[in-house]
């Protein structure tokens, strides 16, 4: 399939486009910046970078009536719920490529579950709810998609992850957990993420329905807590972890200040998926050292 990946220079974006060259499909790495060092990396893994600006419909157009399906892995912070909407609008317009969208477990908010699914209803009133109103309006336009929900990203460079940022904080020398110390959050390896998106793709070409959803992670989650405790202490802070009111924090902490943990077991059942990676905790050192090499 010849494929385009918004946000290929990301994160979990570059995971995924290399992932998805390596079986054996033709894929094109959106970025703003094809000079880049990160894009030249693109090409390294034998990607194709390709000019796009996610809140520029006008940038990305062309891109769409090559390829057969798009995988979205981007936000445009300054407007993602209508940067989105344009996309969507775009896809009608270019005969509908399949859409991989990406949302993700803070999108349910603060919900009354133990353990979250596929149907588990998310609360209006939550911070990232306007991801699932996206997921409602991509289900009602009849666009060909496949919705993931994963959990929080961990491993390799750890570029723009939670994990990352308590590594920074740990390496500061000042370690402060915010808000809920007894919260738990779902967590996925990137790599193990990257095998989700070859897993749909896969199943687009092997009769997959339209419309499906899934959460993607790792099972029996650890506290944040004892995942910011290891992840400071991996990264050399020997003092006190330091506790701060939720308030303190950024927009995304205040986001996800509740459990957030989800069942896998629809994508282990539909897609064959099952996470290779034993969790954050297991190999803590390591994700650190990759974190730092980066």
């Amino acid at each position: 399939m010849q494929i385009l990946v918004i946000g290929a220079a990301g994160y979990a974006g570059r995971q995924v486009a290399t992932a998805l060259r390596r079986q054996g499909h033709s894929v094109l790495g959106m970025t703003r910046d094809t000079t880049s060092a990160r894009a030249t990396a693109l090409t390294a893994a034998e990607v194709r970078p390709v000019a796009g600006d996610l809140a520029d419909p006008a940038s990305y157009r062309s891109h769409l009536r090559e390829v057969d399906a798009v995988v979205h892995l981007s936000m445009d912070t300054n407007d993602p719920a209508g940067a989105d909407l344009a996309l969507f609008a775009e896809l009608e317009a270019a005969g509908g490529p399949h859409l991989v969208y990406t949302t993700g477990c803070s999108s349910y908010g603060r919900v009354d579950a133990p353990v979250l699914d596929e149907n588990t209803p998310g609360n209006p009133g939550g911070a990232l709810y306007f991801r699932l109103e996206l997921e409602q309006r991509l289900a009602a336009s009849g666009l060909p998609h496949t919705v993931l929900r994963p959990g929080f990203i961990y491993g390799g460079e750890a570029r723009t992850s939670q994990a990352g940022n308590w590594f920074a904080a740990g390496r500061s020398g000042r370690a402060v957990f915010y808000g809920d110390r007894a919260k738990s959050w779902t967590w996925v390896h990137v790599d193990d993420l990257a095998e989700a998106y070859t897993a749909v793709v896969a199943g687009i070409g092997g009769g997959l329905p339209s419309g499906e959803v899934f959460c993607v992670g790792e099972e029996n989650p650890p506290t944040a807590l004892e995942v910011f405790t290891a992840c400071v202490r991996a990264a050399g802070h020997t003092g006190p972890v330091e506790f701060a009111p939720i308030e303190q924090a950024g927009w995304l902490d205040r986001a996800a200040d509740h459990d957030e943990v989800m069942t896998s077991a629809k994508a282990r059942e539909v897609l064959g998926w099952t996470p290779r990676h034993a969790g954050v905790l297991a190999d803590v050192d390591t994700y650190y050292r990759a974190w730092a090499a980066s």
